[in-house]
């Protein structure tokens, strides 16, 4: 049986994934083992975070569009029944963009809901 020596292949599988914790602190940047660790570690918080992101955005949106609409006298959420009753389909997103940067446009569309 002849003799399989894989140090070529191992080191260029060690540089591959030290070349992803491009940026880490200590250690954990250069030496292999703590390396592969922190990223196991990091891959795994990156997809549960980008979930996460997309919660807490709307959760910041509902807060902003709620903030507006308390002014007007209203709920949030009989102002979201109001929309959704006129048919008028803005999603959240777009509603606290216009909360927060043009309150005058956000306001006609309160009242319009209103009526």
């Amino acid at each position: 049986m002849v003799r399989v020596k894989r140090g070529v292949r191992a080191h260029k599988r060690r540089q591959n994934l030290l070349k992803n914790t491009k940026g880490f602190r200590w250690g954990r940047k250069s030496k292999y083992r703590l390396a592969k660790e922190a990223l196991l570690h990091a891959w795994s918080y990156s997809f549960r975070d980008r979930k996460a992101k997309k919660r807490s955005f709307r959760s910041l949106w509902q807060t902003k569009i709620n903030a507006q609409v308390r002014k007007n006298g209203v709920s949030y959420s009989k102002f979201i029944h109001m929309l959704k009753a006129k048919n008028i389909e803005l999603d959240r997103k777009i509603l606290a963009d216009l909360a927060e940067n043009n309150p005058e446009i956000f306001n006609k569309i309160s009242e319009e809901a209103k009526s």
